[in-house]
């Protein structure tokens, strides 16, 4: 029979383990299971016909689905890429102004910074199709004043997807970037002044490098769901600037190819860990939980 400090030791030991069970039954469940699944079937062979798909061992779709789409794989890395590039851009000066001069209002502004995107995803999407259509209030302003060609049109181009990821990601940019911004001793940057470092030198040598993890995340989760798009590219691009996230949705929807679908998904998997992977390695592992 245990003594009783012993057996206080032992629950004070389980009770970390008891605690996470539910978060982790929880990601078993609908995410290691479900992952699991999508990764056993790209070792399929499906019929389209039927969609019955049958255990193979078939590692040769995967290489064979990456050289078939290779086209859409570089099309959704160069938009998903000017995007997040676009939306650091943007969103470093309002996440600085916010973090530095915000006051006591800051809460506020971050909140007026994501209000609009309470709104569902779909909708900002129909909506930014309206604003960037023939049609719509800033192409008949522009062309009603003659300062664009009566045959100039947005929808349909890669410059329509890339506005519509950019404009849907942002707050994936701000709110990383408001948070590294935020985290900087306000003393660090009051000693650089005391050594007449000039505002313009504060900046490069102070707060950019101590924003540089924020800027790391703040790509990451940025890029990492716009590689995967598929929504602007339907709405916003047609049919002459497909995205890999389009492929994969019309693979497992409309062609029954569930194992060509999974091995594009697997792709994405291996980028988006590979992101991590990297982000860990040059920042360190401690700085995801801090920013991502």
């Amino acid at each position: 029979m245990s003594s009783p400090p012993r057996r206080a030791a032992w629950r004070k030991g389980l009770a970390p383990y008891l605690l996470s069970s539910p978060a982790g039954l929880w990601l078993l469940l609908l995410f290691i299971v479900p992952l699991l699944i999508m990764l056993s079937i790209t070792l399929k062979t499906c019929s389209p016909a039927s969609g019955q798909c049958v255990m193979t061992w078939n590692w040769g779709e995967l290489p064979h689905v990456v050289n078939l789409y290779r086209t859409q794989f570089v099309t959704s890395l160069i938009f998903a890429a000017v995007a997040t590039i676009i939306d650091l851009v943007i969103s470093f000066p309002i996440a600085y102004w916010i973090a530095f001069y915000g006051g006591r209002r800051k809460n506020f502004f971050l909140i007026m910074l994501l209000v609009p995107f309470f709104v569902s995803f779909i909708i900002r999407t129909l909506v930014w199709e309206f604003i960037l259509s023939n049609n719509g209030v800033v192409l008949t302003f522009l062309k009603g004043n003659h300062l664009l060609p009566s045959g100039f049109h947005v929808l349909g181009t890669g410059f329509a997807v890339v506005a519509g990821l950019a404009y849907n990601y942002l707050p994936f940019t701000a709110l990383p970037l408001y948070v590294a911004l935020e985290r900087i001793d306000r003393r660090v940057l009051n000693a650089a002044y005391d050594l007449y470092a000039n505002r313009r030198v504060a900046f490069m040598r102070v707060i950019l490098p101590l924003t540089v993890p924020g800027i790391f995340a703040a790509f990451l989760l940025t890029f990492i769901p716009a590689f995967g798009d598929y929504v602007n590219q339907e709405i916003l691009g047609g049919t002459a600037n497909t995205m890999i996230g389009t492929v994969i949705q019309n693979l497992f929807l409309i062609d029954s190819d569930y194992a060509g679908g999974a091995s594009l998904s697997a792709v994405l998997l291996v980028i988006s860990l590979l992101g991590i992977w990297l982000y860990a390695k040059l920042l360190g592992s401690r700085t995801i939980e801090e920013y991502l």
